[in-house]
């Protein structure tokens, strides 16, 4: 893939070909520690808002729960799916969790 997203192509008549993948520009980064054990820690869970994300994720937390004890679990919703979650608010999960769980629940 080129760093322009639309390319001409002669093979085509010379038409726009626009690469759905677009460009990325993202660094990479380190993968953060894994815990040995999830007992007693602090686990954030961020909701993306989507229909079925809720639900899923209520579901994962009784499991992961029972199996493993954390000490808190905070809960968090983004106002939207489609967009980010604000600084503010990825900043606030990850001093108040060990460890964060999303899902989409489409």
């Amino acid at each position: 893939m080129t760093d322009d997203p639309i390319t001409t192509e002669p093979a085509n008549g010379g038409l726009p070909v626009y690469d759905p993948r677009g460009i990325v520009d993202a660094k990479p980064a380190p993968i953060s520690p894994r815990p040995r054990k999830l007992t007693g820690l602090r686990l954030g869970v961020l909701d993306n808002s989507k229909w079925n994300a809720g639900r899923l994720l209520r579901e994962t937390v009784d499991l992961l729960q029972a199996e493993h004890g954390f000490s808190v679990v905070s809960h968090y919703t983004k106002p939207s799916f489609s967009l980010a979650a604000e600084d503010a608010m990825i900043a606030e999960i990850a001093a108040a969790s060990d460890l964060a769980l999303t899902a989409i629940g489409d």
